[in-house]
């Protein structure tokens, strides 16, 4: 993927990994800030388990996303590092 260089360069602005630098905000930013941000995740993905419970039996659901990750690894660990990013990013800026 052409955006890997920014997720795994040691050298980038970021100055670590996109988990470490959303952990360093979530444990620095105003509680307020950080509770409103991790509700709003808890709720986007509570709908997207309801989403996909209606089109997979809830009783394969763990499986199958297992096996999602399995065959996918690399665009589910590029998908999370993008998620840290825009979390990270939505703490930040709410607390300016």
């Amino acid at each position: 993927m052409k955006y890997e260089a920014l997720f795994e360069d040691e050298d980038n602005i970021f100055g670590g990994s996109p988990k470490s630098k959303y952990l360093d905000v979530v444990f620095t930013a105003n509680r307020g800030v950080v509770e409103f941000e991790l509700e709003q995740l808890v709720e986007k993905m509570a709908i997207m388990e309801l989403i996909l419970a209606e089109q997979i039996d809830a009783e394969d659901l763990s499986r199958v996303m297992e096996q999602f990750r399995f065959q996918n690894q690399e665009l589910c660990d590029t998908k999370a590092k993008s998620l840290f990013i825009e979390l990270t990013g939505d703490i930040v800026s709410k607390c300016e």
